[in-house]
């Protein structure tokens, strides 16, 4: 299936002080498949290495980690000819390697000729591991996230929608009601199969809702043991009623993470670690409060409250059990918890484009579900489950910060009044 992250891999291709690169990204969202694929499609042969399976190869990088000498047992232990410029060279789960990290330096620094590229699920848990050493400034690094909207499109041969929903977003005139009702539909399939490429491949081939809940269980079940696998005892209890407790979370009326909510009389101190490894393994998304909106406005992040979304909305949708008939319903029902989900929706989509998640409230007067900084605007947003839209927040928030537009996310079609840019849910993906 077509991904966006293939055009920043031919960038890294064809750069001229290439270093090796490092895909960062959960378990499950297509790093290792998107690899294999560019290296067959842009390279003449590709030779992968998988630091959970392959020991034997392990066990010589534990000992040796000069390029040229890796370089040679690869071949000999692929049966593959490895040449500078023609082979892509791929290293998966460099996490479970700690010395395939290290011997990245070298590579830039004794053979930049050659085309390396790590993959890690769990990457960013193991560099905060004391024994793991970082090749700072020695390697380039993307993030990989689930499938996007767009994306979810694509692999329905939707190109066509897609790019008509760009055009329309650019200059804010509404879609056709037929063709805004059928990205609705499409949304909202969206919002249960969500992004994991399996999940996703299984809709298109069987259109059952239950098939995709098989392969997202799956997932979850690969996460939990990854939770036990590289944390101790004691630190995978704690992610686990982290994870579990963002559905419970999200459901309040405050969404700001409350430790309480996981465990009475729960703290930072207790909890603090275990929310870190969530983030860093990718499969936890968090949004930081805003002291003010002025810019840059990541300097008054306000890091002791936050809030703590799913990076899927597929998995989202299974672990918080919201019955699919309310998803697809075309009747807008009053369930506080759907506009929740959209949140998450939302929040999936900006950090699938690396737009930082920030989110500002004003003493219980007004919230702004996020805040981005555009060029040289911050910009308010706010997410709507349906098309009932009316709220005073943008406005309490724009006059404040001088925000020369503001962006509202729902049901409703595409246009532009009173200084909001109104934005349908399926055209988040337009948004950078």
């Amino acid at each position: 299936m077509k991904r966006k992250i293939t055009a920043s891999l031919l960038e890294w291709k064809d750069k001229k002080n290439r270093k090796p690169l490092i895909v960062n990204g959960a378990r499950q969202v297509g790093k290792s498949y998107i690899l294999r694929e560019f290296g067959q499609t842009y390279f003449e042969n590709v030779v992968e290495v998988n630091f959970e399976i392959d020991k034997p190869v392990v066990d010589f990088i534990d000992n040796d980690i000069r390029p040229s000498h890796i370089i040679q047992f690869l071949e000999v232990a692929t049966g593959q000819i490895i040449t500078a410029g023609k082979t892509l060279i791929i290293f998966d789960e460099i996490q479970a390697c700690h010395r395939a990290l290290t011997s990245l330096k070298y590579f830039y620094e004794q053979m930049p000729d050659y085309h390396i590229v790590a993959a890690g699920s769990l990457l960013g848990v193991a560099i905060n591991r004391d024994k793991y050493s970082f090749p700072v400034g020695k390697v380039n690094e993307l993030n990989m996230y689930p499938m996007d909207f767009e994306e979810f499109l694509w692999a329905l041969n939707k190109e066509q929608l897609a790019d008509m929903i760009r055009a329309h977003f650019s200059d804010n005139t509404g879609m056709p009601p037929t063709l805004h009702n059928m990205a609705i539909d499409l949304y909202l399939k969206y919002f249960i199969v969500g992004g994991m490429p399996e999940a996703v491949e299984m809709f298109i081939e069987t259109n059952s809702f239950l098939r995709v809940r098989q392969i997202q269980n799956d997932v979850l079940n690969e996460y939990i043991a990854d939770m036990a696998k590289y944390s101790s005892k004691e630190t995978n209890i704690k992610i686990r009623a982290c994870y579990d407790s963002i559905p419970a979370q999200l459901a309040k009326n405050n969404t700001k993470f409350q430790y309480k909510v996981v465990q009475h009389g729960g703290t930072s101190a207790i909890f603090g670690v275990s929310i870190e490894w969530l983030v860093y393994a990718g499969i936890a998304l968090k949004c930081q409060n805003l002291e003010h909106g002025y810019i840059p406005i990541k300097v008054y992040a306000d890091l002791t409250n936050f809030k703590l979304y799913m990076s899927d909305t597929g998995l989202l949708t299974l672990r918080s059990n919201m019955p699919l008939q309310t998803i697809l319903s075309p009747v807008e029902h009053e369930n506080s918890f759907l506009g929740a989900m959209c949140e998450n929706y939302v929040a999936q989509a900006l950090a699938s484009k690396n737009i930082p998640l920030f989110y500002w409230h004003s003493a219980g007067k007004a919230e702004i579900d996020f805040v981005l900084q555009l060029e040289d605007a911050v910009i308010p947003v706010e997410v709507k489950n349906g098309i009932r839209v009316r709220s005073k927040s943008l406005s309490v928030f724009a006059e404040k910060y001088k925000s020369p537009y503001a962006f509202r996310i729902s049901k409703k079609n595409f246009g532009f009044e009173n200084g909001i840019k109104s934005i349908p849910l399926y055209a988040v993906f337009c948004i950078q």
